[in-house]
C-alpha cells in the first residue's frame, strides 16, 4: 500500500532532524549537564581583550599583626600617684573603694582632706600612711574597760573597749613644738559639751580633759595644717570629737604614748 505522502518527504524530513541536530549540538555547550545543573566555566587560556593582559587582581592585604592593646588607665595615674597607699587605707578603716575615684574623695571628706578633689597627692598619701603604721595593739589596752588611746608618733587616736577596737583609728593634732602632749596613763575626769579656754579666748567643743588643762576637743582650725599643733591638747575631726565624747565617760583611762616628731 502506497503512502499518502509525496515522494521525497521522507528525505526533506531527515535532513530537518540533522539540521536541526546541528543546531542544538552549537547552542548547548559541552559542559552543560544531562539534568540541567550548571557546571562551572571554564575559563579560556591566553589573553583576552584584543590581545591586552588583564590587570592583574589585588592581592589580599596581609591581616594586620594585633598590636599590644594599652590597658585602661589604673586608679595609680587617675585618681594620684598615691592611689595604692591610699586604698590600703582605706580598707584598713572601712571605706569602700568605690568607682573611678570616689573612694578617694569619699575618704578625704571622712578625713576633711581638702580639697575633695578624688586626687591621691601629698596630703591624702601622708594621713593614709599614718593610718596604715598605726598598730592598735602598741596602747596596751586592757581587756576590761574603755580606754582612749593616742599615738603620738602617727598622730592617730582610737578607744578600745574590752580589748576589742571600737572607734578609729582616725587621725588627731597633738601638742606642737614647747607644748608637746605628755605621755603616761590618765583618768578622764570631766567631760562638758564646750569649754572657754581662758588662755586662748575660744570654745573647746566636746571638751574632755584627763591632765588638768589637757583633754580632747574638736579642733578650732584646718587640722592637717602641719606648721599647726594644739598648745598640748588631743585636737580631732567633728566627726571623731562627737563620737569620743559619746563613747567616754569620767574614770575611763586615757593612754598616750611615743612622740611627735618636731616636738
Amino acid at each position: 500500500m502506497r503512502s499518502s505522502r509525496p515522494r521525497g518527504s521522507n528525505r526533506r524530513v531527515k535532513w530537518r532532524q540533522v539540521a536541526a541536530a546541528g543546531v542544538l549540538a552549537v547552542l548547548i555547550p559541552a559542559g552543560l549537564a544531562a539534568c540541567g545543573g550548571a557546571a562551572p566555566p571554564v575559563p579560556a587560556p591566553g589573553p583576552v581583550g584584543g590581545g591586552q593582559n588583564p590587570s592583574p587582581s589585588p592581592s589580599p592585604s596581609p591581616s594586620p599583626t594585633p598590636s599590644e592593646t594599652t590597658p585602661p588607665a589604673s586608679n595609680v595615674t587617675t585618681c594620684g600617684s598615691h592611689a595604692e597607699t591610699v586604698e590600703l587605707a582605706m580598707q584598713k578603716v572601712g571605706i569602700p573603694k568605690g568607682t573611678d575615684c570616689d573612694g578617694i574623695k569619699a575618704f578625704q571628706e571622712r578625713f576633711d582632706i581638702r580639697p575633695f578633689d578624688g586626687i591621691a597627692g601629698e596630703s591624702t598619701k601622708n594621713v593614709a600612711q599614718r593610718l596604715l603604721n598605726t598598730n592598735t595593739a602598741d596602747c596596751g589596752a586592757s581587756r576590761y574597760g574603755t580606754v582612749a588611746c593616742v599615738d603620738l608618733t602617727n598622730q592617730t587616736t582610737w578607744v578600745m573597749r574590752d580589748g576589742k577596737l571600737l572607734l578609729g583609728p582616725t587621725v588627731t593634732r597633738t601638742g606642737m613644738k614647747d607644748f608637746a602632749t605628755p605621755t603616761g596613763t590618765y583618768t578622764v575626769d570631766w567631760k562638758t559639751l564646750k569649754d572657754w579656754s581662758k588662755p586662748y579666748k575660744v570654745w573647746l567643743p566636746y571638751w574632755m580633759s584627763f591632765n588638768n588643762d589637757i583633754g580632747f576637743h574638736e579642733t578650732t582650725s584646718y587640722l592637717h595644717n602641719a606648721a599647726n599643733g594644739s598648745h598640748g591638747c588631743v585636737n580631732l575631726l567633728r566627726q571623731d570629737a562627737v563620737a569620743f565624747y559619746d563613747a567616754l565617760d569620767e574614770g575611763d583611762t586615757v593612754k598616750v604614748f611615743g612622740h611627735r616628731p618636731g616636738t
